[in-house]
Order: C-alpha cells, then structure tokens, then sequence
C-alpha cells in the first residue's frame, strides 16, 4: 500500500482496535481522579456566582448593569457575540472537514462539536438576561398568541437570531448525538454494572452494529454535514446584521458578515486548543491527539487571525475613502479615544500575535500554543467589546457622548458564565468519550502493530 511521505500519521503508538477502545473509555470506566474533581469543583462554584449574578440581575432589572442612555448594549451583547463564535469551530471541523475528507479532524471533531453546544448555551443565556423581562422571551417567535394584531418583526436582525441560532443548535445537538451512538454502544458492551449498562443500552437507541445501521449512520451524517455547512456562514452573518444594518458610526458596514465568521472561526479554534492541549495531557491521548493535530489547528488560527487583521485595516481605509466624517471619526476614536487601551489589545492579540505561527516550533509546541489559545480568546472578547462599546459611547450627537463602566453584577456574570461553559465540559469529559472511536478505527493502519490482528478485541471490531 502506498503510504504518503508527508503526512505524519494520524494515531501512534501501534494501537489496535481494542487499544483504541480502552484508552479512550478509561476515564470513563475509572474512578474520577483528583484533577477532575478540582476542575469540577471550581467550575462548579464559578458557575454559583453566574446563578446569584443573573438572577440578581432578574430581580433587580438590569438597572444592576452600567448601562446608559447611550451605551444601551454592552457586556452582555459583548458575551452574546464572544460565546456564539466559539461554538463556530465544532460546525466547521465536524461538517466542513468531513465533507472534504479531512481526516485529522477525527480525534478533535467531538470536543469541538461539545463545545458547541456549550457555548451556544452560555450565548443564549445572554439573550434572556440582556432583554430585561426574561418572562416574555418567548415574544420573539411567531406562535400564535392573544395579542390582537402584535407579530414578530420579520424585519429585524433579532428575530433573524432566534431563528439561526435556535436552528444551529437543534442541528448541532443532533450532529452531535448522531455520533455518538456507536460509541455509547461500545461503552453500553464494555459496562460492568446494571445501572451503566441500562443507561448506556438506552442512549445507544438500540444499536446493534449491523451493515444496516452503519449505512444509516453515515448517511445520516453526511446529510447533517450538508445542512449545517451553510450555518457555520449563515450564523455570525446574521449576528453581525444586528450591527451592519443600522446606522451607527462603526457599525454601518458591509464588510461585518465574512469579518465576523473569520473572527468566529478564529476565536472557535482557540478554545479547541485550550481545550484540547491540557485534556491530552489530562487524558493520556497524546498518541490520538497528536502535534500533526494541533500543527494543522495553528494554521487555521494564523490564517483566520490575518484574515480578521486584514478586515481591521479595511475598515479604516473604508472610512476614509467613504468622506464621511461621521465614520473616520468613529475608527480614529477607537484608536486613540479614551477606549484606546481595548483597540490596541485586540490589534495585539489578533492580528500580531498569531503571525509567531509561521515558525513550526510555535505550532508544535504545546505549551505555547496553550498560551497562545488564550491570547486569542483575551483579544476576540475585546473585540466585540471596542464594536460595540466605542461605536455607541460617541454617536452623532456630543451632547449625549458618556462613558460606560462595567459593573461588579456584569464581571461576575462574564466571569461565571466561564464556569457553566467548564462544569457543562467537565461533565460531559466524564460520562462520555472525548474522541470518536468509530472514525478513529476506521482510519487505523493495522499493519504498523505485528500482533494487531491478535490483540484486536472481536465484540468490538464491528463496531469500530
């Protein structure tokens, strides 16, 4: 068989198909260790501080926030946008990837589709809070109701949200399951107790391994990859018509639908790199998760970051070509304005810092990537935050310039909203497997192991 000299291989260490299976199962079948139940814990009290945050916030209205008459969206909108881009990497390398046959996405599209999910979670629980009556949430979705004449307006770029964003996650969430079933399947055969076994048996819907299910199975997939291909476009297009299609100085651009699907592709691919650079240490899966993986991921966050830097310096050529001097002084505000600080951070953590990413010891070194997966992130939520905060807080009218300050309400729900993202993460590393077992085994190269065909466990070959 022809092997390509390029290319790295995808799995190390000579696994076999029972290799496979157990490494990736023993979290699940050992006992928590200590690290996961530190993590846990600390995810777990952050996540109390978001509960006492927002539903203060409830209570009291968001009169508990530093909003003004003129920076009327702030933090929250910052965390809605920060949160809904992370969860745009899971769609890209399970959908994008697989249809274009990319199989290094096999050890991360799970994590990443998890993620997702997560995410959007956090994004949507910023909706509801940011909207002041969270009990009429519901207003936005045309059901048919006993108002007389009052309707959604089809118009608004807000009900546009519901809409993609509702759908992303309905499709991401069955995505998602749909690829897990043949693993449960394997985790519900390898269970040693009653109670694993009934509850594994009953996730699993029955699956039985059969050339039947399998050819459903990747059918189903591949539609699933078809639909949600257009979302990973679709989604942040519509998010930034929230800001592209009024009339504020900043805002009033064509250019935010593809800027702010690269920045979400970018800051989506960070979080991937948290993610997964502590949890192959965490896991023992440095031999599934390789450095070829987290090569290729640096890449696409050095090719997106430029992208991003590129649309920041067309805005201002944009600007200034555009005479209008509404909007030059709207980018020369953000600049050198009071909120000079936020723009230059976000210049620094995403247009300089990823180029490091053209020396292979930068992509290959995990550590550093850790720490540059942070820096990515640090530099995407200041990102939002100088749209949004620097647009508002100097309009058209001097008269009504002020500056907006974050209150300890809005840090503690920003900050807690990172615990129900790491407690929702931390349960799911624990219950479920973190990389997919089933597209692993089908990408393994038996012959590089000279007892493979001894070793391989036979109950599990039909469902690898």
């Amino acid at each position: 068989m022809y092997e390509s000299p390029i290319r790295e291989k995808l799995i190390l260490g000579g696994k076999t198909y029972h290799d496979i299976s157990s490494d990736i199962c023993r979290p699940l079948e050992n006992k928590a260790s200590k690290g996961w139940w530190i993590g846990f814990t600390l995810s777990a009290i952050v996540l109390a501080v978001w509960i006492y945050a927002t539903t203060y916030t409830m209570l009291v209205g968001i009169g508990a926030w530093g909003l003004n008459k003129t920076v009327g969206w702030a933090f929250d909108i910052t965390n809605f946008v920060f949160w809904v881009g992370i969860g745009h990497a899971g769609t890209l390398i399970s959908a994008v990837l697989l249809l274009f046959r990319q199989k290094w996405r096999m050890s991360i599209n799970r994590s990443a589709e998890a993620m997702t999910i997560f995410a959007v979670i956090c994004a949507a629980s910023f909706i509801v809070s940011h909207m002041g009556r969270p009990w009429v949430a519901y207003w936005p979705i045309p059901l048919p109701n006993a108002f007389g004449s009052l309707w959604v307006n089809f118009n608004s770029p807000l009900v546009w949200d519901v809409f993609a964003i509702s759908t992303y996650f309905s499709v991401s969430l069955v995505f998602w399951y749909v690829g897990l079933i043949p693993d449960i399947a394997t985790i519900r055969d390898r269970a040693t107790t009653k109670l694993r076994k009934f509850m594994y048996n009953y996730f699993s819907m029955g699956w039985n391994g059969s050339t039947r299910a399998w050819h459903r199975y990747e059918m189903i997939s591949l539609i699933l990859a078809g639909i949600s291909t257009p979302l990973v476009l679709s989604v942040h297009s519509i998010v930034s018509m929230d800001f592209a299609t009024s009339l504020v100085p900043g805002w009033h651009t064509t250019i935010f639908p593809p800027y702010f699907v690269a920045g979400a592709i970018f800051s989506g691919f960070g979080m991937v790199l948290t993610l997964l650079v502590v949890g192959r240490v965490v896991l023992k899966q440095e031999e599934y998760i390789t450095l070829e993986h987290l090569d290729a991921m640096a890449r696409i966050v050095m090719l997106t970051g430029t992208m991003v830097g590129l649309a920041y310096i067309t805005e201002f050529f944009v600007a200034a070509y555009s005479g209008v001097e509404y909007e030059q002084y709207a980018f020369i505000n953000r600049a050198t304005g009071p909120y000079w600080w936020a723009y230059w951070t976000m210049m620094s953590c995403n247009l300089l810092a990823p180029q490091v990413f053209w020396i292979k010891w930068a992509r290959s070194t995990p550590w550093f990537l850790f720490v540059m997966s942070i820096i990515v992130n640090i530099g995407m939520w200041f990102e939002r935050f100088v749209i949004i905060v620097t647009s508002l807080h100097r309009d058209f009218l001097p008269s009504s310039w002020t500056m907006y300050a974050p209150t300890i309400t809005e840090v503690s729900i920003l900050i807690g909203s990172f615990g129900l993202f790491f407690t929702l993460y931390f349960l799911f590393v624990r219950y479920l497997p973190t990389i997919n077992m089933t597209e692993l085994k089908s990408i393994l190269v038996l012959k590089d192991s000279k007892h493979s065909h001894d070793k391989s466990e036979k109950g599990e070959a039909h469902h690898g």
